[in-house]
């Protein structure tokens, strides 16, 4: 699956030269967090986000409250007028990481984990905005590709890493006229063996568990299995 199909492509984006003021009130009236800052043929040069426009903003102006309520008139007015001189480009950052339309979500998911960001603007080979992918798209892709979004069971199942053990999996289960929503495979700590996850769209998984194991198949419960992954404390 290609970013493209996973983008929004309806951007609220803002300019350059507008307050933080109005790049605050777009933010809170449309419920978002990261605000692309485009020039005027809709190349981005930029990105605002909801943290600077905290670090740029008075916690009370943020809550709607007068920054007077304790300070001086004089040196809140002095406050108000140095707010309001600020302009989204004094506060953005410029050149943001971008990603392209034709990476996979796989791609991206990727780069927001390296990168540590919450978002990216995706743009085209000329540095026109076409769209956003934000870690909630990232995750709403995933579960439409996983399946998950439809009742169903995880089946853990611990196999040699060999070739054609996949099909015999999936040749047992079909057997029982059960779909797949997906199929995952992880490394194990064990050596020579991986370990693979069904999502089955059945909550009636005794029969094919039995099934699995006569083929000599061992269970894993999934979460378990997650636990495990987990680093290790070294206090009890």
């Amino acid at each position: 699956m290609f970013v493209s199909n996973s983008m929004v492509r309806k951007v609220i984006t803002i300019d350059k030269e507008a307050s933080v003021f109005e790049a605050h009130e777009k933010m809170t009236s449309n419920k978002i967090r990261h605000l692309p800052v485009v020039d005027g043929e809709k190349r981005l040069i930029g990105i605002v986000t909801d943290r600077d426009i905290r670090s740029a903003l008075p916690f009370s102006l943020l809550k709607g409250r007068e920054i007077g309520d304790e300070k001086s008139s004089c040196s809140a007015e002095e406050e108000k007028a140095k707010i309001a001189a600020l302009k989204v480009k004094d506060i953005m950052t410029a050149n943001p990481i971008t990603i392209s339309p034709m990476y996979t979500i796989q791609d991206a998911l990727l780069m927001i984990q390296r990168e540590k960001v919450g978002a990216f603007p995706v743009v085209d080979s000329d540095g026109t905005l076409t769209g956003i992918l934000s870690v909630r798209d990232l995750l709403r892709a995933f579960i439409n590709v996983l399946g998950i979004n439809e009742p169903g069971t995880l089946v853990g199942i611990l196999v040699e890493e060999k070739i054609g053990q996949l099909k015999k999996i999936v040749d047992a289960i079909t057997e029982e006229q059960i779909s797949f929503g997906s199929i995952l495979v992880a490394r194990h700590w064990e050596p020579n063996t991986r370990a693979v996850f069904t999502y089955l769209l059945t909550n009636n998984v005794m029969r094919v568990k039995k099934k699995l194991k006569s083929l000599g198949y061992t269970l894993l419960d999934p979460m378990e299995w997650y636990l495990d992954q987990l680093p290790k404390s070294d206090k009890n």
